[in-house]
C-alpha cells in the first residue's frame, strides 16, 4: 500500500535506535532499515520524516504514550514502542491523515509475527492520541524538562544557566533551516533562491520544497550546504592562496571546500574511505581541487608541518540536535570520557603539524564545555608554544555573543532568534584559534 514501506523503514530506524544500536546515527539506521525495500525519493523523504519527528519530540511522545498506556511504556518490546513512537509522532507533528497513520501502523503490526496479537492495542492507542491531539499538546510543558534526557538538561543548566538552557532546548523543537555556502556572488544568489544573507556570509533558505540538488547552483558548483556557524572556524582560520593547509578529519568536506575556494592547497584526512568518496566528488562537483588522504590523523608523518591545520574533532554532537534530534537521545554522558581523550590525542598531533608561526583551529560541533574550553585550555597548559588568539567583534560581523570570555567562538541554538522559527538558530559550535609561537 501506498506509504507503507516508507513507515515501515522508518519503524524499524526508530526500534534499531531504541535498542542495543543507540551509538549510530539515524541516517545509517535509516539506511540499515531500507536495504532490501527500495524506497522511492519520496517514500525515502517520508521515512526520515517520520524518524525525524519522532526523535525531535521523543520526551512528549514518551510522556502522552505513558499516559495511555495501562502497564507503561513497553520498553522491553522496541518494535512495538518504536511503532507506538512513530504513529504519534504523525499524528501529533506530520501532514500525513490521522487515519493513514493509524491504519498503517496497525497494518505494519499485523504484518509482524510477534506484533500481531497487539495491533487491537495499536488501534486503540493511536486513535485515542488523535482524538485528545489538542490536550495532549496543550499539555506538553517546558521543553528543557518534558522532551531533554535528564543529563543533557543538568549539564546545560549547569554551563549556560537555567535561561539559556530553557531557549536552547527551545530552539531544538524548531529544527533548522537550510544554509549554504557560497563560492561567488552571495546577495545575488540569495535573491535568486529566495533566501536570505545573514551578515556571518551564509545564504538561509527557510522555504525549501525541491530537493537541494534540483535548486539552481548546485550542479554548476555555485554552493555547497552548510550550517552558518559548521563555516565560521575556516574564516577564523582564514587560508591564505598558496598556503598550504591540512583538514583533518575532513569528511564530509564542506570545510575542505572553503580552504580550497580561498586557493589554499588543502589536504583533506579522514580514516574514512567511504566518507572521503563522498567529499572528493563534492570537490568535483565545485570544481575544486584538495590532496585527499585516507588516514588516521594520528598515524599523519610530521617531517613537513603546514602553515594552518583546522581539526573538526570527532565529539558528542549535541551542537546539531535542531537537525540531528537523534543525538539527543542515542549519546550517553559515558560517551564523553572517551571522545574527550580522542580529542586530546588529536589536538597534540595537530599541534606537531603545524609549523613555527602557523594557525591551528580546533573545532566541534558540542555544547559541553569538555569537548571546548575545558579542551583548549589542558592543551594551553602543555604546550606553552601555542598561544590563544583572542577573537573580536570585527571577525564576527560584530556579533559579541558568539564570543565567550577566554575570547573562543561559542555559537548557541538559541543564537540568531533561534526557538522563535525555523529561520533563526545556529549549530551549536565551539571554536579556538591558535598560533604556534615563531
Amino acid at each position: 500500500m501506498p506509504g507503507l514501506a516508507a513507515r515501515h523503514v522508518a519503524r524499524e530506524a526508530v526500534a534499531i535506535l531504541l535498542g542495543a544500536a543507540r551509538g549510530l546515527a539515524l541516517e545509517d539506521a535509516l539506511a540499515q532499515a531500507g536495504r532490501g525495500v527500495g524506497l522511492e525519493a519520496g517514500e525515502a523523504a517520508l521515512a526520515r520524516a517520520i524518524a525525524t519527528a519522532s526523535f525531535r519530540r521523543l520526551g512528549f511522545i514518551r510522556a502522552a504514550l505513558a499516559e495511555r498506556l495501562r502497564d507503561g511504556l513497553p520498553e522491553d518490546k522496541p518494535h512495538l514502542l518504536a511503532l507506538l513512537i512513530t504513529g504519534t509522532a504523525q499524528i501529533l507533528d506530520l501532514a500525513v491523515a490521522d487515519h493513514a497513520a493509524v491504519d498503517l501502523s496497525v497494518r505494519l503490526a499485523k504484518a509482524d509475527p510477534q506484533l500481531q496479537h497487539l495491533a487491537p492495542l495499536v488501534n486503540a492507542v493511536l486513535r485515542r492520541v488523535v482524538r485528545e491531539r489538542d490536550a495532549i499538546r496543550a499539555g506538553e510543558g517546558d521543553p528543557l524538562d518534558r522532551n531533554t534526557p535528564d543529563w543533557l538538561a543538568t549539564r546545560w543548566r549547569a554551563t549556560y544557566g537555567e535561561a539559556e538552557a530553557r531557549r536552547i532546548a527551545t530552539a531544538h523543537l524548531e529544527g533548522a533551516a537550510v544554509d549554504l555556502t557560497v563560492r561567488g556572488e552571495p546577495e545575488q544568489w540569495a535573491e535568486r533562491l529566495g533566501g536570505t544573507l545573514l551578515d556571518l556570509g551564509s545564504v538561509r533558505l527557510t522555504n525549501v520544497r525541491e530537493a537541494v540538488a534540483e535548486l539552481p547552483g548546485y550542479a554548476d558548483g555555485v554552493w555547497w550546504v552548510q550550517d552558518a556557524a559548521a563555516a565560521l572556524p575556516v574564516r577564523l582560520l582564514a587560508p591564505a592562496s598558496g598556503e598550504r593547509v591540512a583538514d583533518l578529519c575532513a569528511a564530509p568536506g564542506g570545510k575542505t571546500a572553503q580552504i580550497a575556494a580561498a586557493g589554499a592547497a588543502a589536504t583533506a584526512v579522514d580514516r574514512s574511505g567511504a566518507r572521503l568518496e563522498r567529499l572528493a566528488r563534492n570537490l568535483e562537483r565545485l570544481g575544486l581541487a584538495a590532496e585527499v588522504v585516507t588516514a588516521d590523523a594520528l598515524d599523519l608523518p610530521e617531517e613537513a608541518p603546514f602553515d594552518a591545520v583546522l581539526l573538526d574533532a570527532p565529539c558528542s554532537a549535541t551542537g546539531t540536535i535542531r537537525r540531528h534530534p537523534d543525538v539527543a537521545w542515542t549519546k550517553t554522558e559515558g560517551d564523553l570520557a572517551r571522545l574527550v581523550g580522542l580529542q586530546r590525542r588529536l589536538l597534540d598531533k595537530a599541534a606537531r603539524l603545524v609549523r613555527p608561526g602557523g594557525r591551528l583551529v580546533y573545532c566541534t560541533c558540542s555544547l559541553e564545555p569538555e569537548e571546548g574550553s575545558t579542551q583548549v585550555a589542558s592543551f594551553l597548559a602543555r604546550h606553552p608554544d601555542f598561544e590563544r588568539v583572542v577573537l573580536t567583534p570585527d571577525r564576527l560581523a560584530g556579533h559579541a555573543e558568539l564570543i565567550d570570555a577566554a575570547g573562543d567562538l561559542r555559537t548557541l541554538p538559541s543564537h540568531f532568534g533561534g526557538g522563535s522559527g525555523r529561520a533563526g538558530g545556529l549549530d551549536g559550535f565551539f571554536a579556538s584559534l591558535l598560533r604556534r609561537r615563531d
